[in-house]
């Protein structure tokens, strides 16, 4: 299990560690051997508490962000379509006319994934998705400042990461499948892109 902590994750543990056992020392282990601890030093005991607390909480909130920056994105798949083809046509001859050939030229047609308009994205991460995105994440060009999320102009998400997130959600945040449809997630995830950390 350890093995397969990140770099973020590990330097949080080692954190986490130094915090636990700074704790235990302090009630368990000083106090046997000086039993008028901290008397004379109470300034310093509480400066290293307060230290090792601010260690600790700005740990949990910086390298979660980091930590949630850094995480792969996965990649939607392309679908691929067949394109189609025109057979040529003949007509035959009557006793009027001289016999023709006539062929027609042949076309393929391709179709394309989902595109998103930015100018829509923003609509939908003001006032159409619910909980509103704006409620929770910071996003300068969309005035926001929330705070429950990540920093969008911090993290600067791709289109494939926004894609990911709003369909599928992560810890706190919720899927937005069930409510969104797959043209406003694209949209949404077109806007963000563009704007974020600009």
């Amino acid at each position: 299990m350890l093995a397969a902590l990140t770099g973020y994750e590990t330097l949080l543990l080692v954190v986490a560690l130094v915090f636990v056992s700074s704790a235990l020392v302090f009630a368990l282990v000083v106090p046997r051997r000086r039993p008028d601890f901290p008397a004379k030093r109470l300034g310093i005991f509480i400066g290293v508490c307060i230290a090792l607390f601010l260690a600790q909480m700005t740990a949990v909130f910086l390298l979660a962000e980091v930590g949630e920056a850094d995480e792969p994105v996965h990649e939607a798949t392309p679908t691929e379509t067949t394109p189609t083809e025109t057979t040529p046509t003949e007509t035959t001859p009557t006793e009027t006319t001289p016999p023709e050939t006539t062929t027609t030229e042949t076309t393929t047609t391709e179709t394309t994934e989902v595109a998103g308009d930015p100018v829509a994205g923003k609509e939908v991460f003001l006032t159409v998705a619910q909980p509103s995105c704006s409620g929770c994440h910071t996003l300068a060009d969309a005035g926001s400042t929330g705070s429950v999320g990540p920093n969008l102009d911090a993290a600067s998400p791709s289109y494939d990461k926004v894609v990911e997130r709003v369909t599928n959600g992560k810890s706190v945040m919720p899927s937005f499948s069930g409510s969104l449809s797959e043209q406003q997630i694209a949209d949404v995830a077109a806007y963000v892109s563009s704007v974020a950390g600009q």
